[in-house]
């Protein structure tokens, strides 16, 4: 049912010096920044030949990284995302399985214009895990 890993998420205090920090301390291609108002981020990408960091800022009062960020100031990983060929067929495989689907088990468009859902953190080791459909 998984695929590749697509991303690691990080959230970030600051997106600005975070991206600074992976452009010119470590040489890493970042991506410019996406307000994605209904996820409640900012997200920008850091590419790599096998994968991608996400660098996430709170975007908006309701934003489910500044409640992340304010348990943990200076950032750290929020979650880790999943490769998945049909969202709604791994959605359907983890609930029949016992995993809970935060929200409201239907998927959202995610920051690649993709479908994605979100898995409890408390079903994987206390890793918020994200699907994101993709195709071939």
């Amino acid at each position: 049912m998984l695929g590749r890993v697509n991303h690691i998420a990080l959230a970030v205090p600051n997106l600005d010096v975070a991206v600074a920090r992976y452009r010119d301390s470590l040489g890493a291609t970042v991506s410019v920044p996406q307000p994605l108002p209904e996820h409640g981020v900012t997200v920008v990408f850091v590419v790599f030949d096998n994968t991608k960091v996400e660098l996430l800022e709170p975007l908006g009062e309701n934003s489910s990284i500044a409640g992340f960020l304010a348990k943990n100031p200076d950032g750290g990983m929020h979650h880790i995302c999943y490769e998945v060929t049909d969202i709604l067929a791994a959605r359907d495989h983890l609930k029949a399985a016992g995993a809970r689907i935060l929200g409201s088990g239907e998927p959202k468009i995610g920051a690649h214009g993709n479908p994605v859902l979100f898995l409890h953190p408390k079903d994987f080791f206390g890793t918020l895990v994200e699907l994101e459909e993709v195709k071939g």
